[in-house]
């Protein structure tokens, strides 16, 4: 690590390997405990299993604990989950619910004051520094993006310009009179203000910015080296999920950019396989559980992310790596006997010309058949023949690599239906 870059670290940037596990194992103690003693679902959950937070003695023992999913916290909305008194929650977030009841997370004064110190820790990883002035496009609101941001920034010392999502020409305008250097946005959106920079008229290259620290979704290499080569900037990943905490999960680091980084001190990661449910050892890809290890309100034990991933050895920071989230296993379309994944399209639209990076995937079914039709925006100056050879293009892309006949339809710019910056990748229309 260069002298520059470890001069900025925190004490728990600092910790040696035998340190971080020490430190992980009292935390962990602290938190089964915690969760047990305050949360019925989990005294109940633990009772099934005949465990208490004392059996586990080691951290390989936490395999030995059951998972907690999405599914439980809804069965236990609103507030079923907190693990202290509802007084002493001093914010709510929630998911969107688009699915069923959303899920409610709470937080204390402590867990706020945690979350902006690891968001302001992602930050610094990612090349922000105090007096920067970061341009925050994520969504404000319910949704933990925007506020998480925020917050970490100003906890670096960073001016903020809380910009949320849409009104897209007058993020333009923003960036181009306020000058941020960092922008915290889904790398989707930041493809749309890309193409606003260039319908306006203004080179991309030219802006203040110079870091962009990107989430929410998942996005590829690809995508990465089209907004560098496009913007001039570096692109960087951040993890979080509002039922961990919020972004702030793990970050990846500007100086190497080889994955995230998970601040171990306060998150511990394993990897499962996303069927058996079996820990696998680091290296293996598969399904990432979290336990939180210093959450006040909403203490989480091996949570299931559906984000698919593997660890890796730390690089520059102690702690360990994921690799980015190459998809969600709840976003596995099975088409005709094939595994399929949005980022894979997302490759083969990524190098067609004449379609901007936006897409979905629409199913259906046709007689007993399962159909998938891709719907990607032409980028605005593609006239008919363009898009006609863009959708042969990517029909073709998707038969060869991915081993499945699937329609195109090249639609409008715009057109696709966003939500707080990111694009629904998949609408299944098929009979339930």
């Amino acid at each position: 690590m260069a002298d520059a870059v470890t001069d900025l670290l925190d004490p728990g940037e600092r910790l040696d390997a035998e340190a971080l596990r020490a430190l992980q194992l009292q935390r962990l103690h602290s938190s089964l405990r915690h969760a047990y003693e305050n949360v019925p679902f989990y005294r109940e959950s633990f009772d099934r299993a005949g465990l208490r937070p004392e059996d586990c003695r080691s951290l390989a023992d936490l395999d030995r604990f059951p998972f907690t999913t999405k599914a439980d916290l809804r069965e236990n909305y609103p507030y079923g989950m907190l693990a202290v008194p509802r007084e002493r929650v001093r914010r709510i977030h929630a998911s969107s619910g688009t699915t069923g009841r959303p899920t409610v997370v709470g937080y204390t004064d402590g867990d706020l004051d945690l979350w902006a110190d690891v968001v302001a820790r992602s930050l610094r990883a990612a090349g922000a520094r105090p007096g920067d002035t970061v341009h925050v496009a994520y969504g404000y609101g319910l949704f933990t993006g925007g506020l998480g941001a925020h917050y970490g920034a100003e906890r670096l010392g960073c001016t903020v310009v809380p910009a949320s999502g849409g009104m897209t020409a007058r993020q333009v305008q923003l960036i181009q009179d306020l000058q941020p250097g960092v922008i915290m946005v889904t790398p989707s959106y930041m493809l749309t203000l890309l193409d606003e920079f260039e319908r306006q008229g203004v080179d991309p290259r030219s802006t203040s910015l110079r870091v962009g620290v990107f989430g929410a979704e998942p996005w590829t290499e690809g995508m990465r080296r089209e907004i560098e080569e496009r913007f001039a900037i570096d692109a960087v990943d951040v993890y979080g999920l509002s039922e961990v905490i919020g972004p702030g999960v793990a970050q990846e680091c500007v100086e190497t950019k080889d994955g995230l980084h998970v601040w171990e001190d306060h998150f511990f990661p394993e990897i499962v396989d996303p069927v058996t449910g079996e820990v696998l050892p680091d290296g293996s890809e598969g399904e990432l559980v979290l336990t939180s290890l210093t959450k006040e309100a909403m203490p989480v034990i091996r949570y299931r992310t559906r984000d698919l991933t593997r660890l890796l050895p730390g690089t520059a920071r102690v702690f360990r790596r994921m690799e980015k989230v190459t998809g969600r296993s709840d976003d596995l379309v099975i088409l005709r006997g094939v595994n399929l994944f949005p980022t894979q399209v997302e490759e083969i639209v990524l190098r067609t010309p004449g379609v901007a990076p936006h897409f979905q995937l629409r199913l259906t079914r046709e007689g007993r058949l399962d159909a998938l039709t891709v719907r990607a925006e032409a980028r605005t100056d593609a006239g008919p023949g363009v898009r006609e050879a863009a959708a042969r293009a990517i029909a073709q892309g998707i038969k060869d690599g991915i081993g499945v006949s699937a329609g195109v339809e090249i639609v409008d710019p715009e057109s696709l239906e966003r939500s707080v910056g990111k694009i629904r990748r998949i609408v299944d229309e098929r009979p339930r």
